[in-house]
């Protein structure tokens, strides 16, 4: 009697240590099934990506990130969702349509492992949602829309994964087009509006097909320089206006990463702005006290790209 008990206890406890055991490997991964190694798995099964299986939960994209491929997935870690200012509680309010978007334009149709990335600067590569992505491979490592690759080369059975430290952000247009799409550049768009009614029409060049580099200064930049309001913006003769506008951009698509320390730039006026990149990036003009801090950088337009400052350049 007493060995029947004790056999029932020990199968009892051999049942409950299977059913431990089960339901300690049925993790989301299981739920989500995702084969074995392919980058949906990777994603699912890194605890520095899982604000990015978030997303691809979300979008419903994990079929697509297990099918056949080859793909390659420049996957934002949890510490680039925050870098980029994006919640998983941000990702669940978006839509369907939007995440699924943003994620796309982080997949190539193609498996590119690091020493195949080309050296550029900023080659322009499409992505599997359709729109452009500029790579750089240089001897300060691999770098796509100024972002930089922090661990490269993960395999998959479907292609490849390389981190990155950013969000990457689709081009919402031109240059123009993008800064009437950011809030904090209202101040901005109305000078260029100003300014364009002189001789020289500076929206028809930031909106055109020439590729442009823009210092951005945000509102607050301009109120600092003492125009607070767009009213004493529209107060400064246009060609004066333009004249400031003008000194803020450079010829061509120019990323954080293409940038060095100590470096001049020629803006469209002809005369330079002086880089800085020791512990963050800095721009500052000819007659500013102080360098102008890039307060977000590498925004794409169609047209080139935007940063954002916190000082309007003097010339």
């Amino acid at each position: 009697m007493c060995m029947k008990k004790l056999t029932l206890k020990n199968n009892s406890l051999l049942l409950l240590s299977f059913l431990l055991l089960t339901l300690g490997s049925c993790s989301k991964n299981d739920d989500n099934n995702n084969p074995p190694n392919t980058i949906a798995y990777v994603v699912s099964t890194d605890a520095d990506l899982s604000t990015l299986e978030t997303a691809v939960e979300k979008a419903n994209l994990g079929a697509t990130l297990s099918g056949p491929g080859p793909l390659t997935l420049f996957a934002p870690t949890n510490d680039g969702f925050t870098a980029a200012g994006i919640t998983e509680a941000d990702i669940s309010a978006m839509s369907v349509d939007d995440v699924t978007k943003l994620l796309l334009y982080h997949v190539l149709p193609s498996a590119i492992p690091s020493d195949s990335v080309p050296a550029g600067p900023n080659a322009k590569v499409v992505t599997a949602g359709g729109d452009s992505v500029f790579v750089t491979n240089n001897a300060n490592g691999v770098f796509i829309n100024g972002v930089k690759v922090t661990e490269a080369n993960i395999s998959a059975t479907n292609g490849i994964v390389h981190k990155i430290g950013n969000v990457l952000r689709p081009a919402v247009g031109n240059i123009v087009a993008s800064a009437q799409a950011d809030t904090s550049l209202s101040f901005l768009v109305a000078a260029i509006v100003h300014a364009s009614t002189g001789s020289v029409d500076i929206a028809a060049l930031l909106s055109g097909s020439t590729i442009l580099t823009v210092f951005a200064p945000t509102n607050n930049a301009f109120r600092a320089a003492g125009y607070t309001s767009i009213d004493q913006i529209n107060a400064v003769l246009p060609d004066e206006l333009a004249g400031i506008l003008a000194y803020h951009v450079l010829n061509g698509r120019i990323f954080s990463s293409d940038l060095t320390d100590g470096q001049q730039v020629t803006t469209l006026t002809g005369a330079p702005v002086t880089i800085g990149v020791s512990s963050s990036v800095t721009v500052k003009g000819n007659s500013n006290q102080s360098a102008s801090n890039v307060v977000k950088a590498n925004i794409v337009a169609t047209n080139g790209v935007i940063h954002l400052i916190d000082q309007v350049l003097l010339p």
